[in-house]
């Protein structure tokens, strides 16, 4: 059950903001001595619960969903033409002696809100995509210090988000209207002024607000933006401005969503980019190149006359004629006349336009999307850019940023920031595959890479809120392959499995146990479902390890995640002391186990398979016997001879597995030597054909897939785990006990890293200078480690106290295999000749 910190709903909000719902009072005496009200929202058996405390009020209850009067369309290609982004305002005057002054918004698609012209906070794209009929997060700003004795102005204006996307059928066949609730862009907000005498009061949305039509024509988060800046009205959202010509707002029922406060970072500019080069195409049209790639938004400034208009277009790359390749962003793949059905551009890339009005020079940023791009071509100027007139605006959700990889290899580096640069960009409220030609919380990127976001950033909010999107999404009948749902439902568990494979995560990270607790009936169900939908255990239908090189059958891949499935609902009964399914979940991740075995293992397979990720996985998953496992390692070892350059021909799941099983097995030089290549296929190939983010395949392209995909990030894990060495133990998640076991692989000199845990940082660096081995560990307080260094026979090792300056050990208990316990502190340790 998820807490509203902002508490008591009234019933005809309640059943207003829930319909199909049931309510249901009951008194929760354990957790609390008053009543609490729980609403759940009908979605078969996957239920939205939410708890609301009697003592707390609402902070948006008073206040109203209010939007513009819209005239209803009678084809929906008239989506594509002009549709204004309505702005709103609302005077009001304030007194002296303010003690508080506190704004609680939200919208159904994107808002930007204003206090006397100024914008509110530093989010972009506010409120985080959510199914808005089932969860809508809000916002609190505090504006005391803001508000001015006398008159002030509110103002607020909308755009369309996923709320209200156009009906292009990406791929020829999905238009997001028949899946995602819509609907014209509202919002709802109320600013609460409280008096040092204690006198409050509250500025509520209702029809008292007035709005007119802005200058933003059009914004669609694919296709961009339209600014018309003939259709500026100066000084609207300031005090003063004269409205009286102006629409009453219309007072209407809203998304049906619940309101919660986010939890969660929001999205903001948390880098900014100076362009490398401008170059000039052909008259009036020039490219810029931004050195990297990213997501994210722009600030330029053009010069112009009255109703010259420049277009801007975005792209991941450039032909060899120097022109724009916007090909692989371009979204749904929507890339010939009549594809994305009627009223749809032909190929539906990424562009801006602005419009000048009286303003001969502006400074220019559009709102209500985001691009995905390195390289920016601008036509319609007069005059050639300088390179100061153009600044790039990375945004992502701005989650923590304080974990840190490098070493000694420039490569390994450049592929650590390239993932890392990844990552961020597809941070946009979901984790997305790819941030421009989709932009989907798919569920299997979620599976391959959620360790490797959680070693570069505090994810802990960020995965809390993508369970809640997977709650929402789920339905009873059938597997979905994201969340929020878009309509795409054909990847099979692989995917959906992500629900609950990602809240393992959570736990054995941050021992998130409370969201086990919650969740555990929905966790439940959902494998009751699982074993309807496969009732023999083996997962025959589905996608499987996409953009291997090799084909992969899906009982391999999708029957593992089952089996990672069962074995994690093993835990979390034991966590709820619920002996019953403890057992019944053991037995049946035996059961999966003995099936992958016995058809992936015991008979010869005559069909064409990657047989890096059939024996990376069997050592992944540890199906194998421990008699057996050396002839799977063998195995394992012969397949990647016989790829290219000896190289991971791996798909989204096979490389993550075959990342981890090599190094369990001992042969973590082997990867360090792929890793570190620069042959096809690998990261280093694709540094060394100038990628600045990861490719969603390993073989290049500039047509179809995207240049910017996390998949692959994957790496970073390995970076984090064995060459740092730090790893969570699963008997004490949460990283109360951990491992820091580092690997020296040949020809690396040095690694830094660093993570930051629950209970604070935790270092592992190391030093490896002709066979001496220098290592650096700190250990937060509250935690102990368990220690593995390599130590190789005729060597000793000192570990001394880094803060005391003392020697804690020459010999550490237990030494004989170079393993030992660290309680917490800063340590240095030694390992060098015994001569």
């Amino acid at each position: 059950m998820t807490l509203i910190k902002s508490g008591y709903f009234p019933f005809q909000l309640l059943l207003r903001s829930a319909k199909n719902s049931r309510l249901q009072v009951i008194n929760l005496d354990r957790l609390s001595p008053v009543l609490f009200f729980i609403i759940i929202v009908n979605t078969m058996n996957f239920v939205t619960v939410c708890l609301a405390s009697e003592k707390t009020t609402n902070d948006l209850a008073n206040a109203s969903w209010i939007g513009s009067q819209k005239v209803s369309v009678q084809s929906e290609i008239q989506l594509y033409g002009d549709n204004s982004a309505p702005i709103f305002r609302r005077e009001f005057n304030v007194k002296d002696n303010v003690r508080s002054a506190i704004l609680t918004i939200t919208a159904a698609g994107y808002y930007n809100a204003q206090l006397n012209g100024e914008k509110i906070g530093r989010n972009y794209l506010d409120p985080a995509w959510t199914n808005f009929s089932k969860r809508i997060y809000y916002r609190t700003y505090n504006l005391t210090n803001e508000l001015k004795t006398g008159q002030n102005c509110l103002g607020v204006t909308l755009g369309n988000g996923f709320y209200n996307p156009l009906p292009m059928t990406m791929w020829g066949y999905l238009n997001l209207r028949k899946f995602l609730p819509t609907g014209n862009p509202v919002f709802i907000a109320s600013l609460r002024i409280e008096y040092e005498n204690g006198q409050v009061e509250e500025i509520a949305t209702d029809y008292s607000w007035k709005y007119a039509s802005g200058p933003i024509r059009k914004n669609n988060v694919y296709l961009g933006a339209v600014y018309d800046a003939n259709q500026e009205i100066p000084g609207w959202e300031k005090a003063g401005f004269d409205d009286t010509q102006w629409m009453g707002a219309v007072e209407l029922d809203g998304p049906g969503g619940i309101l919660q406060e986010a939890f969660f970072p929001p999205i903001q500019v948390t880098g900014r980019k100076e362009p490398v080069s401008i170059t000039a195409l052909s008259v009036g049209k020039y490219l810029v190149d931004m050195g990297v790639n990213f997501t994210g938004l722009y600030h330029v400034h053009l010069a112009g006359e009255p109703g010259d208009s420049v277009t801007f277009r975005f792209g991941e790359r450039v032909y060899e004629n120097g022109e724009l390749n916007p090909m692989t962003t371009v979204a749904g793949q929507l890339k010939k006349p009549g594809k994305g059905g009627p009223g749809a551009p032909d190929t539906a890339w990424q562009a801006d336009t602005y419009i000048f009005g009286k303003q001969k020079n502006v400074w220019y940023s559009p709102e209500f999307t985001f691009h995905t791009y390195r390289y920016m071509e601008i036509s319609g100027l007069q005059q050639k850019p300088m390179l100061q007139d153009i600044e790039g605006l990375a945004l992502n959700t701005n989650v923590e940023n304080k974990n840190a990889f490098s070493c000694s290899s420039d490569l390994i580096n450049s592929i650590q920031e390239a993932t890392e640069r990844t990552f961020l960009a597809n941070l946009q409220s979901v984790q997305s595959d790819c941030p421009a030609r989709e932009k989907f919380g798919y569920g299997g990127d979620l599976n391959a890479t959620s360790e490797a976001f959680i070693y570069n950033f505090d994810m802990q909010s960020f995965y809390r809120k993508t369970i809640y999107d997977w709650v929402d999404a789920i339905s009873d009948t059938g597997f979905i392959d994201t969340a929020p749902f878009v309509g795409i439902q054909y990847c099979g568990l692989s995917w959906e499995s992500a629900f609950l494979i990602t809240q393992y995560k959570l736990y054995l990270y941050y021992n998130d146990v409370a969201l086990v607790k919650e969740l555990y009936t929905k966790d439940l169900a959902w494998m009751e479902k699982v074993a309807r939908i496969h009732p023999e255990g083996l997962v025959e239908k589905g996608l499987s390890d996409h953009e291997s090189l090799k084909p992969v059958p899906v009982a391999l891949t999708g029957t593992a995640h089952h089996l990672e499935c069962a074995r994690i609902m093993a835990q979390f009964a034991a966590v709820m002391q619920d002996v019953e399914n403890e057992k019944k979940f053991s037995a049946l991740a035996l059961k999966l186990s003995g099936l992958i075995r016995d058809r992936f293992w015991r008979q010869p397979i005559k069909d064409e398979i990657n047989r890096q990720t059939l024996f990376a996985t069997l050592l992944y998953y540890d199906i194998l016997p421990e008699a057996e496992k050396q002839a799977g390692v063998d195995s394992l070892l012969a397949s990647l001879a016989e790829a290219p350059a000896g190289h991971f021909i791996t798909g989204i799941f096979g490389t993550k597995f075959i990342l981890e099983a090599l190094s369990k097995e001992g042969h973590a030089d082997k990867v360090y030597a792929i890793v570190n290549s620069t042959a096809f296929p690998g990261w280093g190939h694709m540094i060394d054909r100038g990628a600045t983010t990861i490719w969603e395949t390993w073989k290049e392209s500039n047509n179809t897939f995207s240049n910017c995909h996390p998949m692959f990030g994957s790496v970073s894990e390995w970076f984090y785990k064995w060459l740092g060495g730090i790893r969570p133990d699963q008997q004490h998640p949460g990283f109360k006990k951990f491992i820091i076991n580092p690997v020296l692989p040949e020809g690396l000199a040095s690694v830094n890293c660093s993570y930051y845990s629950p209970h604070g940082e935790i270092i592992s660096n190391w030093i490896n200078d002709d066979g001496r081995k220098e290592f650096e560990i700190k250990i937060p307080a509250g935690t102990a480690a368990h220690v593995k260094l390599p130590l190789n026979a005729g060597q000793k090792m000192k570990v001394m106290d880094a803060d005391k300056k003392q020697i804690v050990s020459s010999r550490p208990e237990g030494n004989d295999d170079s393993s030992f316990e660290l309680s917490a502190g800063h340590y240095w340790i030694t390992v060098e000749s015994m001569e």
